[in-house]
């Protein structure tokens, strides 16, 4: 599987979040359209099926996610 570049998955993230806190649900259709396309992606990109789960994924994937990542740069 491709895997996402860090700094897309931070940007969809982004996007994504703050279109949710926006509440874009209920927004315009083409506000609820972007919301879609940016779920569609994240899931895309992280090879999952659903936002959410899309979402646990991309952070995982972002610099200093995981502990381990931080040992393997001090090494």
């Amino acid at each position: 599987m491709l895997m996402a570049h860090p700094a897309v998955l931070s940007n969809l993230i982004e996007q994504y979040e703050t279109l949710r806190v926006l509440h874009a649900e209920d927004g315009s259709p083409e506000v609820r359209q972007r919301m879609d396309d940016i779920a569609y992606t994240l899931c895309v990109s992280t090879g999952t099926r659903d936002v959410d789960t899309a979402l646990v994924a991309a952070r995982h994937r972002l610099p200093g996610a995981r502990p381990e990542d931080d040992s393997v740069l001090m090494a």
